[in-house]
């Protein structure tokens, strides 16, 4: 009696040991889906991305305001009649632009020009980010 379950045993764990460890045992199966799960985060990410991208593409087609807004912090452009104001902190060191091409530093712009200049009152003056 105690040979016959001996050996039965033996066979419960031999069909057991497919079941577990073999391929597609339960173990692979467990560790495909923990790497399933990750790469379906990996996928939300990349689709909120592209869902942003595809939004900033639609907005440079069909609208100007983005065009403006790429133009003023990318390429630091102004519209004409703006005043650049650029607030320096204390103790850092003073940034001398040259003067445009074509003026010197003791000759006034002409009045349509828009050069950076300082306001002639700088609580009424238009300031743009840089």
């Amino acid at each position: 009696m105690r040979l016959l379950f001996l050996v039965l045993l033996v066979l419960l764990a031999l069909i057991q040991y497919p079941l577990w460890l073999g391929k597609g045992g339960w173990f692979t199966v467990w560790d495909s889906q923990k790497q399933i799960a990750a790469q379906h985060e990996t996928n939300e990410g990349l689709r909120a991305r592209n869902a942003a991208l595809e939004a900033e593409v639609r907005d440079l087609e069909t609208g100007s305001g983005a065009i403006e807004e790429r133009a003023r912090n990318e390429l630091g452009m102004m519209r004409e009649g703006e005043v650049f104001v650029q607030i320096v902190p204390p103790g850092s060191p003073a940034v001398n632009n040259p003067p445009p091409s074509g003026t010197s530093a003791n000759t006034p712009a002409p009045a349509g020009a828009t050069a950076n200049r300082p306001a002639s009152n700088p609580a009424r003056a238009n300031t743009s980010r840089q």
